[in-house]
């Protein structure tokens, strides 16, 4: 018996080295709720209260990295990989960055010619917080010749949010590899968010709808808007919605942005839809994006509320830490007293 209750002491630890959790784990968990936990496998997790909420994937084996899942607060997965009827979207992982046409090389999706690749360089920094949890890595766009034509600052921050659902905050920095780079007019590009089947427009009961009050793809298709809401009814919220809303900062260029949307459960912010850019580099593209992961019967004017303060939060910035043993920090910008 002493044999038996010692293996299983020793099976209980070696799983709690390892990072997985044994029955109690959660009810003992020590330190800031929100936290960034490196894990196995090239991946990143993103934790809250002792339970992980979502994973970033940064693996070679995918072309360029992504986040999945994402959930809400019922635990539900509101993203999926790839297209639910068609084999040659695979590309579709989830929530990613990506752009179809850099300098006339496809960084958008996974078949064709000219394709190229998005890889992370390195992590930046891991930041635990009570009420975020900030990850900084940095990403190398690369042609199919192995040069870099583009590097991108990634700062994602997770937050539990308000009444209104979880929150991924995202600021892309992107810096050309040389003086100069053409970012062509596409309606590919950057930020993407492929839903969970369940919560399309044609494969499942989901609905698109705008802050302008548009719905539907015909209706939505190349606008611009200041959110973008995908959500419908879910075996968790049967009476209300589930589902993702993505907001654009005005600080961003061209705000509102364009939209490329489908019915099929697919919406991108879209920043060279009408026109190209040429990314220069003393004046970096930074990008800001809030995604709302809800769950209820949240409106226009819970999403206002949600877009109102995430107008007014600091940006991120990362710089080379004076702390010891951290070769970066990432922190929020003092906000303007005028």
């Amino acid at each position: 018996m002493n044999l038996y209750r010692n293996g299983l002491l020793g099976l209980a630890l070696l799983l709690t080295a390892s990072g997985q959790r044994v029955e109690g784990q959660d009810k003992g968990h020590a330190g800031p709720r929100c936290r960034v936990v490196p894990l196995p496998g090239h991946r990143t997790a993103f934790e809250f209260g002792g339970k992980e909420v979502l994973v970033w994937h940064y693996g070679k084996e995918y072309p360029r990295p992504f986040f999945y899942p994402l959930r809400s607060r019922e635990g539900t997965v509101l993203t999926r990989m790839g297209h639910p009827g068609a084999p040659d979207h695979d590309h579709h992982r989830s929530i990613w960055f990506a752009h179809h046409k850099v300098a006339g090389v496809n960084f958008w999706g996974d078949e064709g010619t000219n394709l190229g690749r998005v890889r992370q360089k390195q992590w930046l920094a891991y930041e635990d917080g009570e009420d975020e949890a900030v990850m900084a890595v940095l990403l190398g766009w690369v042609d199919g010749e192995g040069r870099e034509l583009m590097e991108q600052e990634v700062v994602a921050a997770w937050r539990p949010g308000g009444k209104s659902g979880h929150e991924l905050e995202l600021q892309l920095t992107f810096r050309p590899g040389g003086e100069s780079l053409e970012l062509q007019k596409t309606n590919f590009g950057f930020l993407a968010v492929r839903m969970a089947k369940e919560l399309s427009g044609h494969f499942g009961k989901g609905e698109i709808r705008d802050s302008t009050g548009r719905k539907g793809e015909s209706e939505i298709f190349a606008k611009s808007a200041a959110w973008m809401d995908y959500s419908g009814p879910t075996k968790a919220v049967p009476d209300g919605r589930e589902g993702v809303t993505c907001f654009d900062h005005p600080a961003n260029p061209n705000y509102p942005t364009h939209w490329h949307v489908r019915e099929d459960g697919w919406m991108g912010a879209a920043c060279c839809l009408v026109e190209g850019r040429i990314l220069k580099k003393e004046e970096p593209l930074v990008l800001r994006y809030l995604l709302l992961a809800h769950a209820g019967k949240n409106g226009d004017k819970e999403f206002a509320a949600v877009a109102q303060e995430f107008s007014r939060r600091p940006a991120f910035m990362v710089r080379k830490s004076p702390r010891p043993h951290r070769k970066h920090e990432v922190f929020r910008k003092q906000l303007s007293k005028d």
